[in-house]
Parts: C-alpha cells; sequence; structure tokens
C-alpha cells in the first residue's frame, strides 16, 4: 500500500473499487505550469492517466492548447486555425516561456511509457474544423504509440471519424451540456432516455465523462448514471474535482460530496490536485 507521504495521485480506493485520479490538462498540481511536458513525462513514468487538449492547425495537425486563439495561454496571437506548424514554432508558453507542444512532439514522446499510462485527447474542435486531413493526421502520427489514448469530443461526428480510421483507440463522449437542459427542460427520466441512446450510438464509447455535480443532481433525484453507464459497460469520468486549499485537504462541504461521489464508484475523477486528493481521502480513511 501506498504510505501518506509517498501519495503520487494516481487512484483513491472506497468499498474495494479503486477510482483513477486524472490529472487535469497536465496538471499534477494546480502549481503546476500549464500542459507541462514535464508533468507529463513524469505520468507517463508512473502509469498515470492525463488528459491534454487538442487544438488543429491551418495544415492539419494539432496543437496541445484549450482555447481556439493563441493569447491568453501563449505569447502568440490570433486563430489557432489559421497558423502552420511553422508559424507556431517560435510561440511560447505564458507560464515560463515554454515551447508549445505540437502533436508531432507529442507523438515522439509517447514511443515508451508505462503499461499502464492512459493520455485523453480532448479535442476542442469539431468534425467541420478538423475533417478528413485532421485525422489522416492523427493516424500517421499516434497509429503505432506505447501509451493508450483516448480520445473525446463535443462532436460525436468526430468520434464516429475515429472510430471508423482509428478503431483501436479509444473513445469518450461528454453529453453533459445536453443532459443539463433536458433536465431542466423535461425532467430526469428523459435524462436517462438520452444518456441510454448515447451509449448505444454509433460513437461505441468507452468512457462517458459528466460533470460531478451532474451526478450527484441526478444521484438525489434517483437517478444513478454511473451505474447505468457500467452496466452498459462503460466507464464514468467524473470532472473536474479540485480541492480548493490542497494542503489543508477537504472542506466539510467537499468531504460530503467527494464521499457521495465515491459511494456512487466512478472509474474516475478529474483533478488539478490529484496528490492532495489522495493524501486528503487517505487521512479521512484512516481518522
Amino acid at each position: 500500500m501506498t504510505r501518506l507521504l509517498d501519495a503520487q495521485g494516481l487512484e483513491i480506493s472506497h468499498g474495494g473499487h479503486r477510482t483513477r485520479l486524472k490529472w487535469h490538462r497536465l496538471r499534477k498540481r494546480f502549481a503546476d505550469p500549464l500542459f507541462s511536458a514535464e508533468v507529463m513525462a513524469e505520468g507517463f513514468a508512473a502509469g498515470a492517466s492525463m488528459e491534454l487538449d487538442l487544438r488543429v492547425r491551418a495544415d492539419g495537425g494539432f496543437v496541445v492548447l484549450h482555447d481556439e486563439d493563441l493569447e491568453g495561454e501563449t505569447s502568440g496571437h490570433g486563430p489557432i486555425a489559421e497558423k502552420t506548424i511553422s508559424g507556431l514554432r517560435g510561440v511560447l508558453m505564458q507560464e515560463g516561456g515554454r515551447p508549445l507542444i505540437l502533436s508531432e512532439d507529442l507523438a515522439a514522446m509517447m514511443q515508451s511509457t508505462h503499461p499502464a499510462a492512459l493520455l485523453q485527447f480532448d479535442m476542442k474542435d469539431d468534425y467541420e474544423a478538423i475533417g478528413a486531413r485532421g485525422i489522416e493526421h492523427l493516424a500517421a502520427h499516434f497509429r503505432d504509440i506505447a501509451a493508450s489514448v483516448i480520445v473525446s469530443a463535443g462532436s460525436l461526428d468526430l468520434i464516429v471519424a475515429v472510430k471508423e480510421k482509428l478503431p483501436h483507440l479509444l473513445r469518450g463522449i461528454d453529453p453533459t451540456d445536453k443532459l443539463y437542459d433536458i433536465s431542466k427542460a423535461n425532467g430526469w427520466k428523459a435524462v436517462e432516455m438520452e444518456l441510454r441512446a448515447d451509449l448505444s450510438g454509433p460513437t461505441e464509447p468507452d468512457t462517458i465523462y459528466l460533470h460531478w455535480p451532474l451526478i450527484l443532481e441526478a444521484a438525489n433525484a434517483g437517478l444513478d448514471m454511473i451505474a447505468l453507464c457500467q452496466d452498459e459497460g462503460k466507464r464514468v469520468d467524473a470532472w473536474t474535482f479540485t480541492l480548493k486549499d490542497p494542503e489543508a485537504g477537504f472542506s466539510e462541504e467537499e468531504w460530503l460530496n467527494i464521499s457521495a461521489l465515491m459511494a456512487l464508484k466512478p472509474d474516475q475523477i478529474t483533478t488539478d490536485e490529484a496528490p492532495a486528493t489522495e493524501r486528503a481521502w487517505r487521512r479521512r480513511m484512516m481518522a
């Protein structure tokens, strides 16, 4: 068993169920720089589950960024979709002046990893923007890599295209926004029907990404969304649970929420404070 001081932020356990902790935007801790290649390398060595965002470039390749414009996250300017690889090589991240991670660099970094490592490619553009050329780029660079990859997107058409071109990659969908709207307009029975339709739909997802407050709200109304997904052979990632004070651990409100969430047995929780969450959980369990 991992000692308290050696907690790496990989998983927490409750009632015999193990829940992985996914490092959000390649950050093991919130203090880490956004989309850190160094943290990603650490995660690859430790067998961590990690997530990064991808934006499509004008040449069909990708860059690891969240926003559609370069302002804010980088030293550059303008829409990423208008930039080519040559136009991005000199652009630096705002935090630390680090070079951007391009998809070509990412593929090279993934040639040797821990067998348990899992990297989520969260595609921020839809299929109309990425198109067949972008899918071909993914196929050319990520067909033969050591790490396991799961491709997620809000665009179901994009996930279907990935399935057809790269069937060996895992796939994930996030119906959260849609399900929130349905719950408000038509109630939780309608949410259940829509979620079941997504689970059996053409994307054939491995993992369903759901906002953790939505999961708890549904559970309070009598709908166990996690059990529903798991009964259909799907994993559930509950996003994004981040401690407000990582040194102090869970506040009482956070403890009530994480306890209720863990009782529902999610397969994974997305967090910006993975080691602190693991430490805080162990402290409560030991107490």
